[in-house]
């Protein structure tokens, strides 16, 4: 295994869980890698909402494999959002992880939820998650259900359905987003043998909390593309208000700093 993928690897087996956060572009993957960490992911409606394109449907193929470019420049190691593999042909989801893997990307996120907000047969995310493995075996697939995202009655059986048939078509690591509570959390550690991937809510458990019920990954998905909005509205409300700003920006030097990595 190349070194890049045993690093990233050995990151869901320490003693506190990986905190992942999601860029959208090289300067927030940038500005992530001067706060100290050593992997980012990317966020799927970052990507499609700062290109002008819909989160989930299949349209940011193109997209994916410019960003991985881009960010392979940074000394970060990279997962990329590929949604359900922007493809519903295993064969052409396998093609897009190889071509990322190319790029230096150690893994991806695979998920089984639909636009229309269905799920994918499981048979049909297996089927993509052994055909990348096959292809790409030293890619991390995380393999993610919405379960609870999408209203599935009685979810933690079919959570625990799904991911153990992920697991046996290849999947590295399960990721479960919307578990409700720390109960869920323990059952859903205690059902996959997978590292388990949760997604961090404001308010829920804390990264100890976490690390405690076993999780190996907690993910902000698309709270940091959110909040950036959130926090240009707020100060753009504040300036139009006569207003202070309610935060300080980081300056003109830092983001350069930050994004031209052929400096010191």
């Amino acid at each position: 295994m190349n070194e890049r993928c045993a690093a990233f690897r050995a990151l869901h087996h320490a003693d506190r869980p990986l905190l992942l956060p999601n860029a959208w572009d090289h300067a927030s993957a940038a500005a992530f890698v001067a706060r100290g960490h050593p992997a980012v992911g990317t966020t799927s409606l970052g990507v499609a909402a700062s290109t002008g394109l819909p989160d989930g449907l299949a349209a940011t193929r193109a997209e994916n494999l410019r960003l991985a470019r881009v960010l392979r420049r940074l000394p970060v190691l990279v997962t990329v959002d590929v949604e359900a593999g922007c493809a519903d042909d295993p064969a052409a989801v396998a093609e897009l992880a190889v071509e990322l893997a190319a790029l230096g990307v150690v893994g991806i996120n695979l998920e089984d939820g639909r636009a229309d907000g269905t799920l994918d047969p499981p048979e049909l995310t297996a089927a993509k998650v052994a055909a990348v493995k096959v292809v790409a075996p030293e890619l991390f697939v995380n393999a993610r259900t919405d379960t609870w995202w999408l209203g599935v009655p009685d979810p933690l059986p079919e959570a625990l359905r799904r991911a153990r048939g992920y697991e046996d078509a290849g999947a590295d690591g399960i990721f479960v987003p919307g578990a409700p509570d720390v109960d869920t959390v323990a059952a859903l550690v205690a059902g996959i043998d997978a590292p388990l991937n949760v997604l961090y809510r404001p308010g829920g458990p804390t990264l100890d909390e976490l690390r405690a019920l076993g999780v190996a990954r907690v993910s902000t998905g698309s709270l940091l593309f959110r909040a950036a909005l959130g926090g240009a509205l707020d100060t753009l409300d504040a300036v139009r208000s006569g207003v202070t700003p309610p935060t300080r920006p980081p300056s003109y030097d830092e983001v350069q700093r930050w994004s031209d990595t052929s400096r010191p």
